[in-house]
């Protein structure tokens, strides 16, 4: 099956406890997202990410736990990221971790692709019950 629609996305920076060497830089965010469509939802989660002294070349992974219904079923499950960026090539994956669904959406599997158009957030979310 598959959901689309939008999403907004707050992200605060939040403490790190470790320093970065040779011109990298460690970062740590709070992700509070609100999703709209075939997801009507709120997540929660927290990313963790490194910036290298090169332009565009970083990495991140995040874990968020999303609530709400997906296609009229009510229930939540946690979303992992992994992210890579090297200047124009990206690679992004976002997943549902197993076993992590409830409710109406327990035996959910999947994946999420996030499109950025215009400065706005889009999801197309391939998933299985």
């Amino acid at each position: 099956m598959k959901a689309t629609g939008s999403f907004e996305v707050k992200m605060t920076p939040l403490d790190f406890s470790l320093q970065a060497s040779d011109g990298a830089q460690l970062g740590r965010m709070s992700i509070d997202k609100t999703f709209h469509g075939d997801l009507s939802a709120q997540s929660k989660g927290e990313m963790l990410s490194a910036m290298t002294s090169v332009k565009g070349s970083a990495g991140y992974v995040a874990i968020e736990q999303t609530s709400g219904t997906l296609h009229g079923k009510k229930g939540s499950f946690i979303l992992q990221h992994f992210g890579t960026m090297a200047g124009n090539d990206d690679r992004l994956i976002l997943e549902v971790v197993p076993n992590s669904g409830s409710g109406e959406l327990e035996k959910i599997s999947g994946s999420m692709k996030i499109i950025i158009k215009e400065g706005k957030h889009f999801y197309e979310f391939e998933y299985q019950l």
